[in-house]
């Protein structure tokens, strides 16, 4: 558990009664990884989401040994990543442990050293079940996200199309 006052310093979680911040307070704890760490590769089923507090992480995608699989092969596994975007400061991600069906649609990795605050999604995910407004409000945060995730995949893709 964190201080409910550390909650409330992130925009993320505007709009939330003060029971729902002191609920999401029970559910987090403070973690630090070091650079290179992988949160977790798409696929992977989550059970945790988190607020970036020091830091930076990167989504990626990870090249596949299609069409020409002696290039790919001969490549570095942080070469065979393209960094989609970077998470910093007071931002979210892993959205996907709220929505079902709970797996990671993308691979996400620390940058720097990080701390972070980690959410218990398994216990967030019954207690939507007895206030479903709470529930609302983090899917809504979650859609938002995953809005603008979209939009930085269709700036990358223009991107690497003009090259």
């Amino acid at each position: 558990m964190v201080s409910p006052e550390i909650i409330r310093r992130y925009a993320y979680f505007a709009g939330l009664t003060s029971e729902q911040i002191v609920r999401m307070a029970t559910a987090a704890d403070e973690q630090e990884v070091t650079a290179g760490h992988y949160f977790f590769r798409e696929g992977d089923m989550l059970d945790s989401f988190y607020i970036v507090l020091e830091g930076e992480v990167a989504t990626v995608i990870e090249l596949i040994a299609k069409g020409k699989p002696a290039v790919i092969a001969e490549l570095t596994e942080r070469e065979r990543e393209v960094t989609i975007s970077t998470i910093g400061r007071g931002e979210a991600f892993a959205w996907s442990a709220l929505i079902p069906p709970y797996t990671a649609t993308i691979t996400v990795r620390a940058l720097t050293d990080c701390r972070l605050l980690t959410f218990n999604c398994v216990d967030l995910r019954q207690q939507f079940e007895t206030d479903p407004s709470f529930g609302y409000l983090l899917t809504q945060r979650a859609a938002q996200g995953l809005r603008d995730r979209l939009r930085d995949m269709r700036i990358e893709a223009l991107t690497l199309a003009a090259v």
